[in-house]
């Protein structure tokens, strides 16, 4: 009999290693425990920060910014396009590739699932992106939506806490290894104990705590669970992408929601139930995508349309670049008396040929002296101007690659910024054109700065000796 428990107990055991266990049969069936997620608590509850911030960034509110706003930067329509049916395309297939990264992160978590439906979510997925079948229901209407998320955002918040909780579990455990094999006068060994016997006991309450998070976190929630929060976000929220841009594949739109607010901000010359972005050209530009979509399918379609053509910094790999470039020149501008010979040298030097090229055949009609204070006024205005509408982009460029770097890639976007708004998609010749000009105009305000400031030294210097002379 003993022998029997023993064997039980080292089944359990093994058992417990594993995705799932049998428990005791009730009724005559066995009682399936799914497994829990565990540590993967911590990058899931990753997950449902960016998809509840993708859905916000869908919101009414944020989709009037984006047509009336965003792609109406004056940057934006100087070097990157004036057409809107093209700005609002690049928005979407951002959108539906930021999507479909988390799409894939939900896929690996579907493999551990036990429901065979959500093991299968990756092909639904395709199959909901290419022909808007939805065979389990999984998208919500905007109400159930928004209380999802609410639960969604109870259960990241349990976890971050469950997360700071083992952390500083982790800081007892050690002070505790600490005091205990630490070694003292035998005046301290009171002190000691009375140390050891707060820290154990602090130790019992931290762990505690730790359980009661991880009954209340995303910890010891099932993958099955947890997926299904995923995948029926991930399903609505493509929904309420396609509806928004007018993607609808000949269905109707998916969400059974009151579109009024969008319907007055982008009246639809469609059926009346179908809500474009905006009308007219847009419109007949989301029917042909349709046909697009069915065709070569949704995701790689999308990925076409973000791949940057041949005349832009990106295709040039310049973007960043440029951005670092027009960012520096911006501060010197705004600082000339404080730019050094060596400081003018490095911003040289980062120039590519094409810009060294054109500054030089620019340069050579300016003169050799900056001493015209009119002009150099007209400079400033003229750079100011410049700035005003490229500076945002390149900012732009740099906050958005920020975001996506490797450091940062599991933290939450916090400003927003779409690729359009940067400089991956500008034009290289119009970007090169103004960074020249920016360049030109710096020349001359820092050699103006710098005769100025000679000439000021000189003429105290002929003050003192006048002065001295007199006396």
């Amino acid at each position: 009999m003993g022998i029997e428990t023993w064997l039980i107990k080292v089944k359990k055991s093994i058992s417990h290693s594993f995705d799932s266990v049998h428990g005791t049969p009730q009724n005559g069936k066995p009682v399936f425990k799914k497994s829990r997620v565990g540590v993967l608590a911590f990058e899931i509850a990753g997950i449902m920060r960016k998809l509840n911030y993708t859905w916000q960034i869908l919101s009414d509110n944020n989709i009037a910014r984006l047509r009336n706003e965003s792609i109406c930067l004056e940057g934006v329509r100087k070097i990157v396009s004036t057409d809107d049916v093209f700005l609002l395309s690049l928005a979407c297939a951002e959108m539906v590739e930021n999507l479909k990264v988390l799409a894939k992160s939900v896929s690996r978590l579907s493999k551990r699932c036990e429901d065979s439906n959500l093991r299968c979510f990756e092909t639904l997925f395709d199959g909901f992106a290419n022909t808007g079948r939805d065979p389990h229901n999984w998208i919500l209407s905007w109400k159930e939506m928004e209380a999802r998320n609410k639960k969604i955002e109870r259960y990241v918040t349990a976890t971050a806490a469950l997360h700071r909780e083992i952390d500083e579990l982790t800081v007892i455990e050690n002070s505790l290894k600490k005091y205990s094999h630490c070694d003292g006068h035998k005046k301290d060994h009171a002190m000691k104990q009375q140390k050891i016997l707060d820290l154990q006991q602090k130790l019992q309450w931290q762990k505690q705590e730790v359980k009661h998070l991880k009954e209340k976190s995303l910890w010891n929630r099932s993958f099955d669970t947890t997926t299904s929060l995923l995948a029926k976000s991930v399903f609505t929220i493509l929904s309420r992408i396609k509806l928004v841009f007018n993607i609808n594949h000949g269905y109707p739109p998916s969400l059974p929601r009151s579109l009024s607010a969008s319907a007055l901000v982008y009246p639809s010359d469609q059926a009346s139930n179908s809500f474009s972005f905006v009308s007219g050209p847009l419109a007949k530009s989301a029917k042909h995508q349709d046909n697009n979509h069915l065709s070569h399918g949704f995701f790689k379609t999308n990925s076409k349309i973000l791949k940057p053509s041949s005349t832009t910094l990106g295709a040039a790999a310049l973007a960043l670049h440029y951005a670092n470039l027009i960012i520096v020149t911006e501060k010197m501008i705004r600082s000339p008396q404080l730019v050094g010979v060596d400081a003018r040298d490095d911003i040289y030097s980062m120039l590519p040929n094409s810009i060294r090229s054109s500054l030089r055949c620019r340069l050579k009609g300016i003169g050799f002296t900056a001493s015209d204070p009119v002009l150099a006024g007209e400079w400033r205005g003229a750079l100011g101007k410049i700035l005003g509408w490229l500076s945002p982009l390149a900012h732009n460029m740099m906050k958005w690659q920020s975001e996506r770097s490797f450091e940062h890639q599991n933290l939450m976007p916090k400003t927003g910024v779409l690729l359009l708004q940067t400089l991956f998609f500008a034009d290289q010749q119009k970007t090169e054109a103004a960074i020249t000009e920016l360049l030109v105009g710096l020349n001359y305000i820092w050699r103006f700065e710098r005769e100025m400031n000679a000439k000021a030294l000189l003429n105290c210097t002929n003050f003192k000796n006048v002065q001295q002379n007199t006396t």
